[in-house]
């Protein structure tokens, strides 16, 4: 039994409190580096760059991390990412140390930690539901997202006094630290592997397209897929186009910006919360279409609500923020119920890839958009796509009656010629 009832608890919360170190670290370090960017550079072209080279790793090489996952020890993979992380972020300090730190450096390690990155979050993804009992899985899944949130409020103020006081080679020595500490838990931490039903003698390839067969295989799942890639098409250009619609709709400043940030978290950590202790629904697919549909909602009224009620689009912000972890959280428990353990690492990165797929073509018409019929009817459209999403989920049976197809999704790989 690899998620024994009297064991589980500690030995995934002490693995997951390694992590959540760890992410601080994560979060801190890519706080400083985006401003010290800013600072050096005041170039919108250098943070854009930036931001892809921690984009397209994980658009490009997830499916094959997904199949790197699924064939390796799981656990030594953990080690190996938080490892590279802490060497790629080691090498940055001592460049900044010796005043040698360059911008392409900055890049370089960029795309060295989005790679170990990507590896480390198929590899725990997949672990979670070797650790933790199937009935258990959403409010773990709560408790995740509860963290993402409470990382994302303390990081950034965390960050900016630690840029107050410290050299940027102190700042990542921080990150350094805290991914060392993760791999130092991890040495004492047996994370089961699941069994390979067939695939023993499989090679990297054939276990790469059984990864693709088994989705395409699954009409549920390639049909979520899609309402998800419609979803996140709109909604990936809403972040970036927040700060003009503060300035420029609501005529507020930096302090309105930081507000509407903060509060947001601040919805993501109760969201994580809530899910955590209630755990959702019978149905974890009705708690996540549910809340898609009050997701899309609320975003619409962010985007009509006038120049003079701030205030009302923050309360509809903080209620995005605080749906979100329940609608992943959902979704996220009730792939790890139903997807094959062996295949998890796959299935998982694929569906990353996808997803995240989007987002490039989503950011290159949404600027137009937005500049030529405003701001705010992105966010209308970004809400009405998703609430419409959520209604049509519930009309397909297929994407309803996913939790129940468990096992039943067979792909083995072609035989070796």
């Amino acid at each position: 039994m690899t998620n024994s009832k009297n064991n589980w608890a500690v030995r995934f919360f002490t693995l997951w409190t390694g992590q959540a170190l760890s992410l601080l670290g994560s979060q801190l370090v890519q706080f400083a580096i985006i401003w010290y960017l800013t600072q050096t550079t005041n170039s919108a072209t250098t943070l854009a760059i930036a931001s892809m080279m921690g984009l397209l790793p994980q658009v490009l090489l997830s499916p094959f991390i997904g199949t790197w996952v699924d064939r390796g020890n799981r656990r030594l993979i953990l080690i190996a990412a938080d490892a590279t992380v802490a060497v790629a972020t080691l090498i940055l300090a001592i460049l900044f140390a010796l005043d040698l730190a360059q911008t392409w450096h900055i890049y370089a390690a960029l795309f060295i930690r989005a790679v170990a990155g990507g590896f480390h979050q198929s590899a725990f993804g997949a672990s979670v539901v070797l650790l933790v009992p199937k009935e258990q899985l959403a409010r773990v899944q709560g408790f995740n997202q509860a963290l993402y949130g409470g990382l994302s409020i303390i990081s950034a103020p965390l960050g900016a006094y630690l840029l107050a006081v410290l050299p940027m080679q102190g700042i990542l020595s921080i990150d350094v630290m805290t991914a060392l500490l993760a791999v130092a838990i991890l040495l004492f931490i047996h994370i089961p592997q699941p069994e390979r039903s067939a695939q023993a003698e499989s090679t990297f390839w054939q276990d790469f397209v059984a990864g693709f067969r088994y989705i395409m295989a699954w009409r549920g799942l390639v049909i979520l897929l899609g309402l998800v890639m419609v979803i996140n098409f709109f909604y990936s250009a809403t972040e970036p186009l927040t700060p003009l619609l503060i300035t420029n709709h609501f005529g507020g400043g930096a302090n309105q910006l930081g507000l509407w940030l903060s509060m947001f978290a601040v919805g993501t950590l109760l969201g994580g919360l809530i899910l955590g202790m209630w755990g959702g629904f019978k149905s974890k697919v009705v708690t996540a279409q549910t809340g898609l549909i009050l997701t899309g909602l609320s975003t619409v009224v962010v985007g009509l609500v006038s120049s003079d009620m701030f205030v009302a689009g923050l309360i509809a912000n903080t209620a995005v923020g605080l749906l979100l972890p329940i609608i992943n959280g959902s979704f996220g428990a009730t792939l790890q119920a139903t997807v094959a353990p062996e295949m998890q690492g796959r299935v998982f990165a694929f569906i990353l890839s996808a997803a995240m797929l989007v987002s490039p073509i989503a950011l290159m018409i949404a600027g137009p958009f937005a500049d030529a019929f405003g701001i705010q009817l992105w966010f209308v459209i970004a809400g009405i796509s998703c609430a419409v999403m959520g209604v049509v989920g519930f009309f397909i049976p297929d994407v309803m009656g996913i939790e129940s197809k468990k096992d039943s999704i067979i792909i083995t790989p072609e035989p070796q010629e």
